[in-house]
């Protein structure tokens, strides 16, 4: 009986996510839509999204972020965001690690999402890692919105890895074009999330999310032949405070 009781409420838990994704936008509907006419009022759409919409659905789940810096961002300047990726929680609780406007590069499966994609088509960086065309116009918006003085947050292990991987390996992509743009990279480790929030069902609950922001790696004096020196140094840091952070637990990494 108690089983039962524990599935039904995880579910309930799971429907109330998408109730509060979508409520917000509902609610905001016509602001939301104005501001996405024109990239110059991405800064005031990235507010409401940062400082509305994520704060309903991470205190509404009651899972509240508790984020420690051991560098903090400057406003005003252009950054690669990086961290691990495991929950539908890492959108809404990258927003509540930076202040700065930042644009998400993911993938274009995400459009398919009632009323979330609606939006997500209109102000990410959509990218088909299965089309190299794709992926080339990804570096052409990305420099775009660099120019606008806007940052840009990559998940770089491409996707989400299977439940007992730690931590899957890391494209290139974030950190080639780091270096291009010769801006720095931030690594970001979420500890939490896979456990509040996974993608797989019959799991979950809440809690607090803990995020710590790592020291910056500088690209400056870099050319592209370091990018994957610079992405397994990257990699490293993450994977280590995550391995840190649960002793004994049977990680694959």
């Amino acid at each position: 009986m108690r089983s039962l009781l524990v599935k039904i409420g995880q579910t309930l838990y799971r429907i109330w996510f998408y109730v509060l994704v979508a409520l917000p936008i509902f609610v905001f509907f016509p602001f939301l839509l104005v501001l996405t006419l024109s990239e110059k009022t991405y800064p005031q759409f990235f507010w409401l999204a940062r400082n509305i919409w994520a704060n309903v659905i991470l205190y509404g789940m009651g899972c509240p972020p508790q984020i420690c810096c051991e560098e903090r961002i400057q406003r005003k300047k252009s950054y690669m965001l990086v961290a691990n990726h495991t929950s539908m929680l890492d959108i809404m609780l990258m927003l509540k690690v930076s202040r700065n406007p930042f644009v998400f590069v993911g993938k274009k499966e995400l459009v398919n999402i009632p009323v979330f994609g609606f939006f997500y088509k209109k102000v990410c960086i959509l990218v088909d890692r299965q089309d190299s065309r794709s992926r080339t116009a990804v570096y052409r918006r990305a420099q775009r919105r660099l120019g606008q003085g806007l940052s840009i947050c990559i998940f770089p292990e491409g996707g989400v890895p299977e439940e007992d991987i730690v931590l899957d390996t890391f494209k290139d992509g974030a950190f080639k074009m780091a270096i291009a743009h010769r801006i720095e990279v931030v690594p970001i480790t979420f500890y939490d999330n896979k456990r509040r929030f996974p993608f797989s069902l019959g799991s979950g609950g809440p809690g607090p999310l803990r995020v710590k922001v790592h020291p910056f790696f500088k690209t400056s004096g870099l050319n592209e032949s370091a990018k994957t020196v610079l992405r397994d140094e990257v990699r490293q840091v993450i994977l280590q405070e995550l391995l840190q952070d649960i002793p004994g637990y049977k990680w694959r990494a």
